[in-house]
């Protein structure tokens, strides 16, 4: 038997959960969220990363649905946003139930993986979705977002992102009170995006394990949106979970100073440097057979993992694709069907069976069943916080 045949039988029992996939926004821009034009019953291959037919080749069992806005959508406009993201969700839910299964709960996902079905869930991702209000941080609990990634690229007014300059130097009084809002809801605090001192202030705050919904090692590739190993080692001791994502940029020295130019090269056609539509794709191509890429592989994403088991462990590693969240993509690592060839590259580097279950699936599942608990205790001892940035942050 091959690595790759063994990865596939491993991922028959135990399947990814993928901490990260923009779908909904990829829909949202490509056909204005209309599942007749991108019906994800078809081979959708050339115009996304996913579809149900390579969801099931790669092995997936659990997806975490970003329903993510850009910044430069701000106040009850990224609200209204964030709101057409979760519908977007839900009617993918209505339209594929033989595939795609509502999950909310830790049981949720391990009873849709025993009926064959793809566990899904829904992430925020960036602060700005819930235009610093907590009651409308509950309401996006209620409506079934089981995480929140606090920053996008941009900082907030209480709390600081990765790729932005220094404003709060971490999290600002009503961050933590955003943090432990989280906690007592039983939602994820996602610290993806945000900055170092913000990770190290979310983790002396946060009561539950955190996440990093796609996030990989600042030692392997030195890129802000990637976690220092302090962080790391912090995750044995609050629970939480490293997701290794693939985009080329944050995993690959050389990917970085290209990307950079290639980002700069869209901005100077009029475009948003995140844009993944076909005009987009046509400049990157351009640029791209003009100044040939750095190319990414399925082993530099084992090169995170293999570094991130050694300072977290392995009971705190899994994985977060950020597919159709990214232009680029590494070889083997093409879509979402993907997966098997991570698992065999690891396999051939002597994972065990029962480490890469832990990265695949156990590990994920059980940070969300550690959250509920401590909503459980935390909801007994105090009700709804309604604090307000004005106050806490005068």
């Amino acid at each position: 038997m091959t690595h790759l045949d063994e990865a596939r039988a491993l991922l028959s029992r135990h399947p990814v959960v993928d901490g990260h996939n923009d779908l909904p926004w990829a829909l949202r821009a490509k056909a204005r969220y209309d599942l007749d034009r991108c019906d994800l019953a078809t081979d959708l291959t050339g115009r996304t990363h996913t579809d149900l037919k390579r969801l099931r080749a790669g092995g997936v069992g659990a997806q975490f649905w970003s329903v993510y806005v850009r910044t430069d959508l701000a106040g009850d406009e990224a609200v209204s946003a964030t709101l057409e993201q979760i519908d977007c969700v839900d009617q993918m839910l209505a339209r594929y139930p033989g595939d795609l299964a509502p999950a909310l709960t830790a049981d949720d996902m391990e009873a849709a993986r025993a009926e064959g079905r793809i566990a899904s869930l829904k992430g925020a991702e960036g602060g700005h979705s819930i235009n610093n209000s907590l009651a409308t941080l509950r309401a996006l609990y209620a409506l079934g977002v089981r995480y929140m990634t606090l920053t996008h690229n941009d900082n907030l007014p209480w709390a600081d992102s990765a790729t932005d300059e220094p404003g709060v130097g971490g999290l600002s009084p009503f961050g933590h009170e955003v943090v432990r809002e989280m906690n007592r809801m039983g939602m994820l605090v996602d610290l993806s995006h945000v900055a170092a001192t913000t990770m190290r202030d979310a983790l002396s705050t946060t009561a539950a394990p955190v996440i990093f919904s796609h996030s990989s090692s600042r030692a392997i590739c030195d890129h802000p949106r990637n976690i220092p190993d302090d962080v790391l080692a912090q995750l044995p001791g609050n629970g939480g979970v490293a997701m290794a994502t693939f985009v080329p940029k944050f995993i690959l020295p050389a990917a970085v100073a290209w990307t950079q130019a290639a980002d700069e090269n869209l901005r100077a056609h009029g475009h948003h440097h995140l844009d993944t539509s076909p005009e987009a794709m046509k400049l990157h191509e351009a640029f791209e057979a003009a100044h040939p890429r750095p190319v990414a592989t399925a082993a530099t994403v084992a090169d995170h993992l293999d570094h991130m088991r050694e300072v977290a462990g392995v009971d705190h590693i899994g994985i977060g694709g950020d597919f159709d969240g990214t232009a680029f993509t590494p070889s083997g690592l093409d879509d979402v069907s993907g997966y098997p060839n991570l698992v065999a590259e690891l396999l051939s580097r002597g994972w065990s069976s029962a480490d890469l279950a832990k990265l695949t699936w156990s590990n994920a599942v059980r940070v969300l069943r550690d959250a509920e608990s401590v909503s459980r205790e935390l909801r007994a001892q105090r009700g709804p916080s309604n604090a307000v940035l004005a106050d806490l942050d005068a």
